[in-house]
C-alpha cells in the first residue's frame, strides 16, 4: 500500500515555520548577549577573577653560588731531558777535548787506597856444617862396596832444626850405588850435628843440601 504527501501540506508548513522563527530568535539572542556585554560577565563568573604577579627577577647576589668543581688529579710535570752537547776538538794534538753538559752533580772520585807498607826483605842464613857446635864425620865405607870398587858423590836434603840436628834425610841424587847411598843417610842422621839456620839472626828449621863423597882411597 503506497503512501504519497501533498507539497501544499498545511501540518509540513507549519513546522518549517516554526523552525526558521526559532533559529532566527536563538541568533538574535546571542547578538544581543554580546552587545549588552553579559557575555564578558558570564566568562567572568565562571573563570573567576584572573590574577597577575610580578616576579621580581634575583639579582646575582642572590643567586646560589655554582657547585665547585670535581678534584682533578694533576699530572706530574714535564721534565725535558737534558741536553747532552759533544765538542770535538779539530785539533791535530796528543788530546781531545770532550765535554759534556747535565745537570747531574759530579761523583767525587773515591780516595786512592794507602800505600802498603813496605816489605822489609828477610835475611836467610842456610844451615852449615862448619862452625861452632857443627859436628860431621864420615860415613863407614861398606866392606862390599870397597871390595867391588864402588866409589861416588850422594846428594842429601836434610831438614836441620833450630837445636842444629838433622830429623828428615831424602836422597837428592844417587852416587849410583844403593849401598853407599844408605850408608851415608844413616851416618847424617846419626852423627851429624849442623849450624841451624837462621832468619835475621834467629834459628829457625830449614831444608838444606849437603854432598857426601865416598873414595877407594878413604
Amino acid at each position: 500500500m503506497a503512501y504519497s504527501y501533498s507539497i501544499d501540506d498545511p501540518a509540513k508548513n507549519s513546522k518549517r515555520t516554526l523552525a526558521f522563527f526559532l533559529v532566527v530568535a536563538i541568533h538574535a539572542f546571542f547578538f544581543w548577549v554580546l552587545a549588552s556585554g553579559l557575555g564578558a560577565k558570564m566568562v567572568q563568573t565562571v573563570l573567576g577573577p584572573v590574577e597577575t604577579k610580578i616576579i621580581e627577577e634575583l639579582s646575582d647576589d642572590h643567586k646560589e653560588p655554582p657547585p665547585p668543581p670535581p678534584d682533578i688529579e694533576q699530572p706530574p710535570p714535564y721534565v725535558p731531558p737534558p741536553e747532552v752537547s759533544v765538542d770535538l776538538s779539530m785539533d791535530t794534538g796528543p788530546t781531545t777535548a770532550i765535554s759534556n753538559a747535565t745537570s747531574e752533580r759530579p761523583v767525587a772520585a773515591p780516595p786512592p787506597p794507602p800505600p802498603k807498607p813496605v816489605e822489609r826483605a828477610v835475611v836467610k842464613t842456610p844451615p852449615s856444617t862448619s862452625g861452632k857446635g857443627a859436628r860431621t864425620s864420615l860415613p863407614e865405607y861398606p866392606p862390599a862396596s870397597r871390595r867391588a870398587g864402588e866409589a861416588g858423590t850422594v846428594q842429601l836434603r836434610c831438614f836441620v832444626q833450630d837445636s842444629g840436628k838433622c830429623t828428615e834425610v831424602t836422597v837428592v841424587k844417587s852416587s849410583g850405588f844403593d849401598k853407599l847411598d844408605e850408608a851415608a843417610v844413616k851416618e847424617v842422621q846419626r852423627n851429624w850435628k849442623f849450624v841451624p839456620g837462621k832468619e835475621d839472626g834467629k834459628p829457625v828449621a830449614m831444608w838444606h843440601t849437603f854432598a857426601v863423597t865416598f873414595r877407594l882411597t878413604d
